[in-house]
């Protein structure tokens, strides 16, 4: 077993290269993530709001009492467009693994190419995202039944020791998507192996790394949807057109500062090198 150590991650480094890869492909950037990130959502939005009498029964003064049949109208609703939110995060995941491959691709593909590979990259993407969320499940779930089975008192205190692993295995394998974007690894459990690695020793700086831009990102949401509600004043229609473009826009920001953090986790974290994966965890 291998020896060597991963340097600590500097957070402030990695946020400036994150700014710098962003503002010198801006123009790309700003194609990709409209195509990939803002015109799904927004048309989504736009086109298939949701239903007046569910906006009814969530602002009615009776809602703790009838939470039940909420709950079973909410569920109806998105199961029958289910195949929508599925398109959306297929074409979402595409231009992300794509994007991924523009700000770091040292050959300088063209748009079409980077999206070209993240089309390629899809299968083996989505069984990765598939491994690591069985992986979560299986942790949380054991863990939980193991308290069930003994005392209710003991499940509880389990649930938040799974909580705690669920959140230290997704930073563990946050670094999945720039392995198969920016090392080509399209094998997916070799993709979550070198994600382990790449994080080993920084486990606890990616967290709060990644807390901060998420606090952040929940401030930005609240202050959004506050000034985007002052729309509704003119109309249903107008608010209703406000929100899908503004929190798309956002969302699509989000998103982009986010894949631009990754990438520049990733380099700093791999020392802009791909070594070869091994096949153990260290």
């Amino acid at each position: 077993m291998a020896n060597e150590r991963t340097a600590a991650l500097d957070m402030g480094l990695a946020w400036n290269d994150a700014v710098a890869l962003l503002r010198a492909n801006l123009r790309v950037v700003l194609i990709v993530a409209g195509v990939f990130f803002f015109l799904p959502n927004a048309i989504a939005a736009v086109a298939m709001p949701q239903p007046a009498e569910l906006d009814a029964m969530a602002s009615s003064p009776d809602l703790a009492e009838n939470m039940d049949a909420f709950m079973a109208a909410l569920s109806g609703y998105y199961a029958s467009i289910w195949w929508v939110f599925a398109l959306i995060a297929l074409l979402q995941a595409m231009g992300m693994i794509g994007l991924l491959a523009l700000l770091t691709d040292a050959a300088r593909p063209t748009v079409g190419q980077a999206l070209g590979f993240g089309a390629r990259a899809l299968v083996p993407y989505i069984a990765a995202q598939v491994l690591v969320t069985v992986i979560i499940v299986l942790v949380g779930g054991l863990l939980v039944g193991i308290g069930a089975a003994i005392n209710p008192a003991l499940a509880v205190l389990l649930g938040l020791v799974a909580l705690v692993m669920a959140l230290y295995l997704y930073v563990k394998f946050s670094l999945v998507s720039p392995v198969i974007a920016i090392e080509k690894v399209m094998n997916p459990l070799r993709a979550i192996i070198r994600s382990w690695q790449l994080t080993k020793g920084n486990s606890l700086r990616l967290f709060f790394f990644y807390f901060l831009l998420v606090l952040v990102a929940l401030v930005i949401f609240a202050v959004a949807s506050m000034v985007l509600s002052i729309f509704s004043l003119a109309g249903d229609e107008a608010g209703l057109f406000a929100s899908a473009i503004g929190g798309s826009l956002i969302q699509m920001a989000l998103i982009v500062v986010m894949l631009g953090v990754l990438a520049a986790v990733h380099r700093q974290l791999s020392g802009g090198s791909a070594p070869a994966v091994r096949e153990t965890f260290d």
